[in-house]
């Protein structure tokens, strides 16, 4: 039959002439953000979403006990708990199919059989990638935003870019909803204020990556110098977000403020304050393959490698490993965002994180039988059920190849580790990752 009679999507794999017999393969994207998620598996008949509970330290004791106290039967003591803190983990169903032809596939010039499996399989990657980098980034933005629309006159309400993390407050390890009853200390501009109320944009015009738009209600009017457009918004719980020669917001990072050694070992200092626990002996740092060539061009880094025996190595490659406390993931799934103020110029965001900082739920009964029928080819691929459905139309030509995954991501907070258990701890509701803002 003639080559117009095949459908369009199918004409251009018909051999046609052409010498080569195989597909080539496509231009993929570079994975990472899945592999610092801790996987556990969320067991069969306890519903949609789990949570879980964390228990926290309890403060130490550096006063001797008073000997004229140390009597009765309680010896003088006071009993004490340890607080907790819980996260919660939703399960959801992701998928997604192609159609096999077996027929019109055996005149292609290569197997669409194992094509579609390839393809799918890096959907199903890059899919799970990105679910990944979307949980860690939307609990690693949280508390840092900026003045949408400046303030004319002095009022309780402002309009911000994003608010994530400040909708909600721990309270006694449970996040609870701003409110009068539960409110949350904000810096806008120089001056803190008691956040009551947080309304969500109906229309949402954030310039975050996934960023929320809204308007923060606060007990008592904020002044006009603090609510100036651009201003920075920070909650007391915000998670630390660095950026080079210190710029508080997105909108403030200039052309010269290029990723650098001495904000990455300020991140890696944030974590190891925190108590973070390191992945294999040192911190994964994802990052894209912009943000690593201007490693390259900071000084201090040109000077530690001068005279190093791993010099040529390190400059051959291109990239770095294990230094300065980090290991290096180059990835091409990072948030690139364009400039809030600046024309054509973007903000990129390496990640630094530390163990824990994800966690992956894998569904237990993906590939049990009544979820998986047994008239289909169902194989699990790094927890990711990949299914070839036999033929059930009328001519048993079409094969379905498709692929499903039942879990989900979350990243757990630490708001049990504080001053008085950590010392050197920070007040972030989230610590075990550091994000940092720069030019690029």
């Amino acid at each position: 039959m003639g080559i117009q009679n095949f459908p369009a999507a199918l004409q251009p794999i018909i051999q046609q002439g052409f010498l080569e017999r195989e597909f080539q393969a496509a231009l993929s994207s570079k994975l990472g953000y899945r592999a610092v998620a801790d996987r556990e598996e969320f067991a069969v008949g306890i519903g949609e979403t789990l949570t879980k509970t964390r228990a926290g330290l309890k403060p130490s004791i550096t006063t001797p006990l008073a000997p004229a106290t140390n009597t009765n039967l309680d010896n003088g003591l006071t009993p004490a708990s340890f607080g907790v803190e819980q996260y919660t983990l939703t399960l959801n169903f992701y998928a997604a199919t192609a159609d096999l032809n077996i027929v019109t596939s055996r005149v292609g010039i290569a197997s669409q059989f194992l094509l579609n499996a390839a393809i799918n399989g890096e959907q199903a990657a890059r899919s799970l990638d990105e679910l990944a980098r979307n949980a860690l980034f939307a609990a690693y933005f949280g508390g840092n935003t900026r003045v949408r629309t400046a303030l004319s006159t002095a009022q309780p309400t402002v309009e911000v870019d994003d608010i994530r993390g400040f909708q909600s407050v721990f309270v006694n390890g449970v996040q609870q909803p701003v409110s009068a009853a539960n409110p949350l200390a904000v810096m806008v501009g120089a001056d803190q204020y008691t956040l009551v109320g947080v309304t969500a944009d109906a229309s949402n015009v954030s310039m975050a990556p996934n960023g929320i738009s809204g308007t923060l209600t606060f007990s008592a009017n904020v002044s006009t110098t603090d609510g100036a457009a651009g201003a920075t918004v920070q909650a007391a719980t915000a998670s630390a977000i660095l950026r080079p020669n210190a710029r508080t917001n997105t909108s403030l990072v200039q052309s010269t403020d290029q990723l650098d050694m001495s904000t990455l070992l300020a991140a890696v200092a944030t974590l190891r304050q925190n108590a973070v626990p390191e992945i294999d002996g040192a911190y994964n740092c994802y990052l894209d393959p912009q943000s690593a060539r201007q490693l390259f061009n900071d000084q201090a880094f040109q000077r530690l490698f001068t005279g190093a025996t791993s010099a040529n190595a390190v400059y051959k490659r291109g990239m770095v490993n294990d230094f300065l406390g980090l290991r290096f993931v180059p990835t091409t799934e990072a948030f690139v965002q364009a400039h809030p103020t600046i024309n054509g110029a973007l903000i990129r965001r390496p990640i630094v994180c530390g163990k824990g900082a994800l966690i992956e739920g894998d569904f237990a009964g993906m590939d049990k039988a009544d979820v998986a029928p047994k008239d289909a080819i169902v194989s699990m691929v790094d927890n990711v059920a990949m299914v070839t459905r036999e033929p059930i139309d009328r001519l048993q030509q079409i094969i379905a190849q498709s692929w499903y995954w039942i879990g989900g991501f979350v990243a757990p907070s630490d708001t049990t580790t504080t001053p008085t258990t950590v010392p050197t701890a920070t007040n972030s509701a989230f610590k075990r990752a550091v994000m940092i803002e720069h030019i690029g």
